[in-house]
């Protein structure tokens, strides 16, 4: 049995991220074994709910990873009591698809209750209003209850309160402002936990204690422990390796923070060991490598520092020369790249890239064109792009994968490196690829 909610929110802004992972300290603080989870494709999020839990992020998306998964997906990374962060607004999913992948839709699958968080900021008696409409848009979600977030006064909640009492929806919590309570945002949202750990981490006992003193924890644990039981196993990678483990290097630290837990899970299954590397500080690999994994993250705010370390710099490089498997996403791509705002990187790649005023976000049906290191010929995978650089050129004689009719990205027998971001449990063939190669490395 997996106890869970949903934290939604009527839009952007709202507020979701902030009390859902407050929501997780004082659960854990109360010493409950609670688990924090995204909906979608989102890296900085999870990477809150995971210092809030202690444990790993997880990620449920019926577009990167297919619907009948997400159940599984939840058994296998819950805890006791599950908390489920929504995305953007409570309905909204992929454009022109009346909702898929949308905070309701996962709500639905999981049959999960839903806790509208509302910022109450700029309205009283009109909060009411939103809240009504929320819960009878869609009959088939069951909204348990609403936390009123940046109320100004007693006078103020008072108000709210009276007019949401003829709904019968219950108020779950009421929230001051505070100022003191925040994580701060850049261009592609909120700034990764990994980048400010300390202060993260200082943030985490006043967070808990704002929850606890604004939002019935009570009522919200009945709401989570009154959701029905999940039928089905639990997701479990694919076990297909019995001999000598390989090591390879994964991009982590500041510049590198984004990777779904799911990732070093399967390939652990395959017989393959990840072991960090930091492109920041560390300068080597670690002995015995036998693969590169780069995945996504800053790599534009870090990057004085990514083109001074050149030990590693050259060290990759030479490794990606001599065929050393190597897969790259987004931040991975741009690392790979001659130079990043015009400062050298690794080189591996005969392309610049650089910041742009406009950024590319959005889920990708992707093909891949030609067999490569992580598919055959015509495979298609579901992905994410989520980025404000480019590359020039933008693929290589062999794009990694085609969408929308273009190339994207550079791919050969022994490397893959690609904007697109794939959730590899939804996609198991590439992990077992890439597996494959590193065994037969060297």
């Amino acid at each position: 049995m997996v106890a869970r909610v949903v934290i939604a929110a009527p839009g952007s802004g709202h507020g979701k991220t902030t009390i859902a992972t407050g929501l997780m300290a004082a659960l854990r603080a109360r010493g409950l074994d609670v688990s924090g989870h995204k909906v979608g494709p989102d890296f900085i999020d999870p990477s809150y709910h995971a210092l809030a839990t202690g444990r790993p992020p997880r990620n449920l998306d019926p577009f990167l990873q297919g619907e009948d998964l997400l159940v599984p997906l939840l058994l296998h990374g819950a805890g006791e009591l599950a908390v489920i962060e929504g995305v953007m607004g409570l309905f909204d999913g992929a454009l022109g698809t009346e909702g898929f992948a949308s905070t309701a839709h996962v709500a639905r699958l999981l049959d999960a209750p839903v806790v509208l968080v509302v910022d109450a900021g700029a309205a009283s008696r009109s909060v009411a209003a939103t809240v009504l409409g929320f819960a009878n848009y869609d009959p088939r979600v069951e909204l348990a209850g609403v936390i009123l977030n940046k109320l100004g006064s007693p006078r103020h909640e008072d108000e709210i309160r009276a007019a949401l009492a003829p709904t019968g929806i219950p108020v779950l919590g009421a929230l001051r402002r505070n100022d003191d309570i925040h994580a701060p945002s850049r261009h592609l949202g909120l700034v990764p936990a990994a980048e400010r750990a300390a202060e993260s981490q200082r943030l985490l006992p006043k967070l808990a204690a704002w929850i606890a003193e604004g939002v019935d924890v009570d009522a919200v644990v009945r709401v989570v422990r009154g959701a029905s039981r999940l039928s089905g196993k639990p997701w479990e990678p694919p076990v297909s390796w019995d001999g000598p483990r390989k090591i390879i290097a994964a991009a982590a630290g500041p510049a590198f923070t984004f990777r779904y837990t799911e990732t070093a899970e399967l390939l652990a299954a395959h017989g393959v060991q990840v072991v960090d590397v930091d492109p920041l500080r560390d300068k080597e690999l670690p002995e015995g490598c036998a693969g590169l994994y780069f995945g996504g993250g800053f790599p534009e705010v870090h990057v004085d520092e990514l083109s001074a370390n050149l030990p590693l710099r050259e060290e990759i490089a030479t490794a990606v020369h001599k065929g050393m498997p190597v897969v790259a996403e987004c931040a991975g791509l741009l690392y790979l790249c001659r130079e990043l705002d015009g400062q050298p990187m690794v080189g591996a790649l005969d392309a610049v890239a650089r910041m742009r005023k406009r950024g590319a976000l959005g889920y990708r049906n992707a093909v891949a064109p030609a067999t490569q290191l992580l598919a055959e010929a015509g495979t298609a995978v579901t992905g994410h792009e989520f980025h404000r650089t480019e590359v020039l050129p933008r693929h290589g004689k062999a794009p990694a994968w085609e969408w929308d009719g273009g190339g994207e990205g550079f791919a050969t027998p022994t490397l893959h490196a690609s904007y697109l971001h794939v959730h590899w449990a939804g996609h198991p063939g590439l992990a077992r690829r890439f597996a494959d190669a590193v065994h037969a490395y060297g």
